[in-house]
């Protein structure tokens, strides 16, 4: 259990150096906001480009994607479900469906996958679906609902092409798959600035709790407590029922893809909600809580499947 609570570890003192900057205001009343916008517009794209421009993009075909990729299906239909019933809107029932089964595949799924899986590239097949088809769909949905001058017919079709987060995931994944090597003086300073995104977004995270009231004390509680259900017992059982029962799953292979379904809800998610200006107090707390019921959750699967 090294790897999940060391994982935890990183990411709890990383979030608390935030509280503490917000709590002080060392960044001033805009320090949250500048974050998040580096960390939308010009680190985390070059993360994701960095990442998926090495991956191997053969897991795309294995059946490990295939279980995530229905696991995180199922869990954010069932969300999106509720929002349609309850008028929730479509922006906030969209960060909603995201913190319900989108997962922290990066700073926290690769120590765990490390620690406790063994295997580093295990991760790879959630890492890639969520960033080639979940991300640019999600954003594509929140720029064409988001307020504000839509623009004409043909820029709205192109969206996906102008979001800086689906640039950055696509262009890499097209370097992968026509096997180009990116020169090391385009690729070594894209590496330095891609390093900044996850303390980036951690930091951005820390400040807001800095302001915030106790989680499930608002208005968001039910969705609050929807996605968090969602995210740290509904998707992993999904994971586990369809790894199992229908993919013919055992062992290590059915270890893998419930650890990785279990992990919590991402912290950049945090980062879309701000960018977009909806729905923030419902990510930052789903992102919690999640983050804080992931430690006995993981503990429990890898007992029983471990």
């Amino acid at each position: 259990m090294q790897g999940v609570l060391t994982g935890f570890a990183v990411i709890a003192v990383v979030i608390g150096v935030g509280y503490v900057i917000g709590l002080r205001g060392y960044l001033g009343d805009n320090g949250r906001e500048v974050l998040t916008k580096l960390a939308f517009h010009v680190a985390t794209p070059a993360l994701l480009f960095t990442t998926l421009a090495k991956a191997d993009l053969s897991v795309i075909f294995s059946s490990r994607l295939l279980v995530t990729a229905l696991s995180t299906i199922a869990a954010a239909s069932v969300f999106i479900a509720v929002g349609v019933v309850r008028r929730w809107g479509i922006g906030r029932t969209t960060i909603g469906a995201l913190c319900s089964s989108y997962v922290n595949s990066g700073n926290l799924g690769i120590p765990i996958a490390v620690y406790v899986l063994g295997d580093a590239s295990l991760v790879a097949p959630v890492l890639l679906f969520q960033q080639i088809v979940v991300t640019p769909i999600a954003l594509t949905v929140l720029d064409l609902t988001s307020t504000g001058e839509k623009g004409p017919l043909w820029r709205q079709l192109i969206t996906p092409l102008r979001n800086p987060i689906a640039v950055g995931s696509l262009s890499g994944v097209l370097v992968s798959a026509t096997g180009l090597t990116v020169p090391a003086p385009v690729m070594d300073p894209l590496t330095l600035i891609g390093n900044m995104s996850v303390p980036a977004v951690l930091l951005a995270f820390g400040i807001s709790l800095s302001g915030s009231t106790l989680p499930l004390r608002g208005s968001e509680r039910t969705p609050v407590l929807l996605s968090v259900a969602l995210k740290s017992v509904g998707q992993p059982l999904a994971a586990w029922a369809l790894g199992a029962g229908v993919f013919g799953l055992h062992g290590a292979p059915l270890l893998d893809v419930v650890v990785t379904s279990a992990l919590p809800a991402a912290q950049n998610l945090f980062t879309y909600a701000g960018r977009y200006r909806v729905a923030e107090t419902l990510a930052r707390e789903s992102i919690l809580l999640s983050t804080i019921l992931a430690v006995p959750v993981l503990v429990v699967v890898a007992a029983l499947l471990g």
